[in-house]
Order: C-alpha cells, then sequence, then structure tokens
C-alpha cells in the first residue's frame, strides 16, 4: 500500500475523560481511546465496530475533529489537520463530513429541510441563491425523497426519511470522507436495508471513501471492505471484511460473529460465548483488556499486553494465541434465504430496478 492510497489516518490516537472529580486527591478518568493506530484508504468502505461503550463513536468523532484528542494525531491527506489554521479547517469542514446517529436531534427544528440542505452551502459560499436551490432539490432526489418536501420541518417526517434528509445535508459541500456514526441503529430494520443501500449508491457516484461506525455486524459484512474492531478503547483485529467474518483471529471477534443472525435454523454448527459484563474503563483489567471474560485466556494474557501485530499483508490481531487458536467464523454456514424471503427480495430489487431506470429516462 502506497502513501498515495492512504486518504485519512489515525497515529497514537487518545482520548481521555473526567468521570468523578472529588473534592480531595485524584480525579477519575476514562480512556475511551487509548493509542489507536489505523489507515483508511481512499475510495474504501472502512468499519470501526464493537460493543456499546468501547469508545468507537468518540474515535469517529476524532477523526473528523469534532472532538480535540488528548493524545496522537489524525491525518489527512498528508496532513497533521490537528494544527490546521482557521481557513484551513474551513476547507476541511468541506471534505470531512458526518453523519449523526440521531437524525432528529442533529436536525434543527426550526429550519425547513430546504434550509438545513443549503445551509453548508451558505456557510462555504458555494454558488448563487439560484444554483444552491437547484443542489437541494437535486440531493433530495438523490437521497430518494422529493422536491416538494423541501418546505416541511424535520418533525414532519419518519426517522428514515430524516436519516435521507441528514444524508443530503452532509453530502451537500461534496465531501471526499463521509464518517457515518451508527447511520442506521435506530430505524427500522426494513429501512435501514434502503439507507445501506442509498450509502452504497452515493459512495459509487460520489466517489466517497465512507467510514461507517456500527454494533450491527449483519450491516457491516454487507458492505464494508475492511473491518477494524474495538474493545475497551483498543483495537483488538484488523482485516478485511470477509477474511474477519469467516476466519476471525480474535476471541472477541469471534463472539461478535457468533451474535450475527443466520436466516436458516441449524445453520451455525458452534456458537461462540462470553460471560460477564465489559469491565469498569475507569479500571481496566492489567494485560488483555478482554481476558477477564476470555476462554481461551491463559496466565500470560493477565499479565502482558497485546500489541496489535501483523499477520499477514492486510491483517493485524491484538492476541497472544493469535497463531496457535482455531477459531470459528461464518466460513462455510449456510446462509440459503426460504422461497419467501427469495420473493420479497426480488420484488425489491425490481422496484429498485424500475426507479433506476425512470431516473434515466
Amino acid at each position: 500500500m502506497t502513501t498515495l492510497e492512504i486518504i485519512l489516518e489515525a497515529v497514537g490516537l487518545r482520548r481521555e475523560f473526567i468521570a468523578r472529580k472529588p473534592l480531595f486527591g485524584r480525579a477519575s478518568v476514562v480512556r475511551a481511546v487509548d493509542g489507536i493506530d489505523l489507515q483508511i484508504r481512499r475510495g474504501e468502505t472502512f468499519a470501526i465496530v464493537g460493543e456499546s461503550g468501547c469508545g468507537k463513536s468518540t474515535l469517529a468523532r476524532m477523526l473528523v475533529r469534532l472532538i480535540e484528542p488528548t493524545d496522537g494525531t489524525v491525518i489527512y491527506q498528508g496532513r497533521d489537520i490537528g494544527h490546521a489554521t482557521a481557513a484551513q479547517s474551513r476547507a476541511l469542514r468541506r471534505d470531512l463530513q458526518f453523519i449523526f446517529q440521531d437524525p432528529f436531534s442533529s436536525l434543527n427544528p426550526r429550519m425547513t429541510v430546504g434550509a438545513l440542505i443549503e445551509e453548508p452551502l451558505r456557510t462555504h459560499g458555494l454558488g448563487t441563491a439560484a444554483e444552491r436551490r437547484a443542489k437541494v432539490i437535486q440531493l433530495l432526489t438523490r437521497v430518494g425523497l422529493s422536491p416538494q418536501h423541501a418546505g416541511l420541518y424535520p418533525h414532519e417526517f419518519s426517522g428514515g426519511q430524516r436519516q435521507r434528509i441528514g444524508i443530503a445535508r452532509a453530502l451537500a459541500t461534496e465531501p471526499k470522507v463521509l464518517v457515518g456514526d451508527e447511520p442506521v441503529s435506530a430505524l427500522d430494520v426494513s429501512i435501514q436495508a434502503q439507507v445501506v443501500n442509498i450509502l452504497q449508491d452515493l459512495k459509487d457516484d460520489f466517489g466517497l471513501t465512507l467510514v461507517i461506525i456500527a454494533h450491527d455486524l449483519a450491516v457491516i459484512r454487507h458492505m464494508a471492505d475492511r473491518v477494524a474492531v474495538m474493545y475497551l478503547g483498543e483495537l483488538v483485529e484488523l482485516a478485511p471484511a470477509q477474511d474477519l467474518f469467516d476466519t476471525p483471529k480474535h476471541p472477541y471477534t469471534e463472539a461478535l460473529a457468533a451474535a450475527i443472525p443466520l436466516p436458516q435454523v441449524g445453520a451455525r454448527k458452534v456458537q461462540a460465548r462470553i460471560s460477564g459484563d465489559p469491565p469498569n474503563p475507569i479500571d481496566p483489567p492489567s494485560g488483555c483488556r478482554f481476558h477477564p471474560r476470555c476462554g481461551h485466556a491463559i496466565s500470560r494474557c493477565a499479565r502482558d499486553r497485546p500489541s496489535l501485530r501483523p499477520i499477514s499483508d492486510d491483517r493485524a490481531v491484538a492476541c497472544h494465541r493469535a497463531a496457535e487458536l482455531s477459531l470459528t467464523g461464518l466460513a462455510g454456514t449456510e446462509t440459503r434465504r426460504g422461497s419467501a424471503a427469495e420473493n420479497r427480495f426480488d420484488l425489491y430489487r425490481l422496484a429498485r430496478l424500475g426507479q433506476d431506470v425512470s431516473s434515466t429516462t
């Protein structure tokens, strides 16, 4: 991989929050992100997954400078964005855009949808008033909404429609990197599929690099090129999506893959389980932070903290026993849908094909 292929990079990224500050004594500190190194390639869909509270949303916000890191650097197209001037920061805002998890709270209820989508264009001085209005109509149509929706307010839409508005707003400045913080987790399953398909289509049409934060691995398996797995503020595995789900190398990844529902009874031969709750992030365990919940832990795991080490050209894992463990993934599992489900998917594909044909005529 050459440097030119890397569009966004985190080096030693760390973020601490003060959890409790007593009148006397030392404050309690939570290390939400603890020494993350990763590289995101131009044009790929890069996913960051893990349990709630693992630090993935904090990491996503640091990548676009919505949160400043306690330590470490974020490098965009070869430049450290932590030392950007005011003018450079404004340009960065055009290139790095964010889709928030809750579409309702991220939209100003006092503004119409048209004004919300036009606001980034006005802020950056892009186009004339007529050109901005035309751009709003174009974006609404592109995310599956009607031009008439421009005059309505956010509370008049469903959750899925509001998320589409958030996507249109994020695309207004034609960014190069789009970061989605669990963009479909608050939506119904049927609406999730529509939004995921919209994101994939937009990635191809706009040449986007997508960074998706999620704890729903079924969604990530469907859309990601590479996946980083986080546990308690650290990366524990990094791999191409297909390899990660088929042959996990870290016991935590194996447990996450086992949580993906399969559409056929009896398809999964082995059920991987982890016991207990995640440790207290104020006082994480010594050594490997996953060892209290790991069924493969040995004495070294409690003593030595494993580093994220490459095990192949495009894969890395933080586990002392990665070379000797034979973990169970989704390789070889039967995922054939039933006839009723296939009929529904055929109808959905035909409907999308009809929309594509009508949009070109």
